[in-house]
């Protein structure tokens, strides 16, 4: 059962909620992390909601984050919290080139919190979705693992990320073509993972996992996913609405028919509270076939025209 707590407030443009649930799982390895365009915070802490201040925080400034802990490492919950406690310390990032700084300075500094002298195999691992949202400029991406960030609109549903999986690796090297790269990736569920924060990569070198990050850029991707750099700016659409989530949403048999019953979930509705909420009923109360228990954790973002009033922004969790 989901429990309100004070609101966060995201200014005029901004209407953000965020949810999360263990789903049939005894431990939530999900987290998330909202700070506000006040420098209020939200996150999980031992499963439980928490809400603090950020000092120094920008206004007009805003960040999202949604992680998902890789617990077949151990210590996955563990692994989440310890890079929201390092988003938390970071300071507001006003270009791609700070944010890429900060965050790959954060995961190397996490593998060394978590032991260097581990074999990188057994380090725990997350994923990490993240938009930092500036005042009157574009919002910036970065992104490791297979969470997603989504945008709805014209009657269509558009990944807007690449999941770091071996379809992946093997689109990069040459040996899977475009539509089985998007039947593997897209229209079947495949819980394998390439790369994740603190974990490492095993894209540079598919038979062991390094310790740095391998961003995902034109200079590797296929030419038909140069759009979908894991490291970008990326301007927002005011008639549509973004959705950053973990792989539990599309944990199933047959995930295209599922998810394209989230047209209907959000048609007609305003409020990111009321997508979220009916986004989250959806799964629990009719979820798809041939579902697999995971956690659950999802933020619902629109963005305002400066001349509509934003309505309000809150959030809810187990």
């Amino acid at each position: 059962m989901t429990t309100p707590i004070d609101q966060l407030l995201f200014g005029p443009s901004l209407d953000i909620a965020a949810r999360s649930v263990a789903g049939a799982n005894p431990e939530n390895q999900d987290n998330f992390l909202l700070i506000d365009s006040n420098g209020m915070a939200q996150f999980l802490d031992g499963q439980r909601l928490r809400q603090q201040a950020v000092g120094g925080w920008p206004a007009g400034h805003a960040r999202v984050a949604v992680l998902d802990g890789m617990g077949g490492h151990g210590q996955g919950r563990e692994a989440t919290e310890a890079v929201v406690a390092g988003l938390l310390a970071m300071p507001a990032c006003d270009t791609l080139a700070a944010l890429t700084g900060q965050l790959d300075a954060l995961h190397a500094r996490l593998q060394r919190q978590f032991g260097a002298d581990v074999p990188p195999g057994q380090r725990p691992g997350t994923t990490l979705t993240l938009l930092e949202l500036r005042a009157g400029q574009a919002a910036l991406l970065y992104h490791v693992g297979d969470s997603r960030l989504y945008e709805i609109a014209d009657g269509r549903l558009m990944p807007l990320t690449v999941d770091h999986v071996p379809a992946t690796a093997c689109a990069i090297n040459g040996t899977l073509a475009e539509a089985d790269w998007w039947t593997q990736v897209h229209a079947e569920y495949r819980s394998q993972i390439s790369q994740a924060f603190i974990l490492g990569n095993a894209f540079s070198d598919p038979t062991a996992l390094s310790d740095p990050l391998f961003p995902l850029s034109p200079a590797n991707l296929p030419p038909w996913l140069y759009h979908l750099p894991d490291r970008r700016a990326l301007e927002l659409d005011p008639a549509a609405v973004y959705v950053l989530a973990t792989d539990g949403f599309w944990a199933c048999n047959a995930p295209l028919p599922w998810m394209a019953r989230w047209l209907g979930i959000f048609d007609g509705q305003r409020s990111a509270a009321a997508m979220c909420d009916l986004l989250f009923a959806e799964m629990l109360l009719r979820p798809p076939p041939g579902l697999h228990p995971d956690n659950l954790s999802a933020i619902v973002l629109c963005t305002r025209p400066p001349d509509e009033t934003a309505l309000p922004s809150d959030i809810k969790a187990t």
